[in-house]
């Protein structure tokens, strides 16, 4: 073999170990991930599972408030970490002491981040957090912020996030697209952190528009769904928008009612009801 070929074929090594090692730091949109629909359990074994009853609310409660609602039939909190699009911003009890003495005191834990928002979403609210331009990278960036910031409150890997798309426009194809592209993203880069990409959005919006993309064979889709449809019995089960064999088993949570008043211990708080399957935060 001549020395041109050998410098030549040197040099290509080296590039393609150059390439190996940016896609490992950065991703890219032709990742390739497993989807939501995982024959069997593919579940970690460091992953915590909670099946109860579980709520979530704007602002972390404080300690003195989750004690009190020990007497309640519920034993999982979501609480919101982070994202630009967080409605409640300012949340004054939450905190990595806050974490683990709600997590020695029984409570599971399930993180929720608000990140850009669909261009069509329905909310007014959030208009002003829309997805940008150049969508799977930004995807990307929000993923390490929520890893960071799960990092930040002691949750360790295997632990999940949830991401909260609000309802929006799913028959608007660039608007889906777009949507899409952010939430593959994100995926890729909470999964390629160590964590679980989870999903939270409208039945008949979000949910409906990630089940069509896993039938149809997409990469890089969350790993857990958690879907809201309001004012019937709490179920993980039989939800008309996925597929019986998606997102199972351990893999869902149903948001059953919104915006509910609800006391125990003396303390009112008003909360939205789930039905949770699902793994939840794993504390430092």
């Amino acid at each position: 073999m001549g020395r041109r070929t050998k410098i030549i074929q040197y040099a290509a090594a080296l590039l393609m170990a150059l390439a190996a090692i940016l896609g490992g730091l950065f991703g890219g949109p032709a990742a390739a991930a497993k989807d939501g629909a995982d024959e069997g359990d593919p579940l970690a074994p460091d992953v915590e599972v909670f099946t109860g009853r579980g709520f979530d609310t704007c602002e972390a409660p404080s300690l003195g408030a989750m004690s009190a609602w020990r007497k309640s039939q519920y034993r999982a909190v979501g609480v919101y970490i982070g994202g630009r699009g967080r409605a409640c911003k300012q949340q004054v009890n939450l905190g990595p002491r806050w974490v683990r003495s709600v997590h020695d005191e029984g409570w599971s834990i399930l993180p929720l981040y608000v990140g850009s928002q669909s261009p069509c979403v329905h909310s007014g609210s959030k208009q002003n957090v829309i997805i940008d331009a150049e969508p799977w990278y930004q995807g990307a960036e929000e993923g390490r912020d929520a890893v960071l910031s799960a990092v930040a409150l002691g949750m360790r890997e295997n632990s999940p996030i949830y991401l909260d798309m609000e309802a929006y426009d799913r028959h608007d194809p660039e608007c889906a697209d777009t949507t899409l592209s952010f939430v593959q993203g994100w995926s890729n880069e909470v999964r390629r952190q160590g964590f679980l990409p989870g999903f939270y959005s409208s039945s008949t919006s979000g949910v409906r528009h990630m089940d069509s993309m896993r039938a149809s064979g997409v990469q890089d889709l969350p790993e857990i769904m958690w879907f809201a449809r309001w004012d019937i019995p709490g179920s993980v089960e039989d939800e008309p928008s996925l597929a019986d064999d998606a997102w199972t088993p351990h893999r869902r949570i149903h948001q059953y009612a919104g915006n509910v008043t609800e006391e125990y211990g003396g303390v009112t708080m008003k909360i939205d009801r789930n039905m949770v399957d699902a793994p939840v935060a794993v504390i430092d």
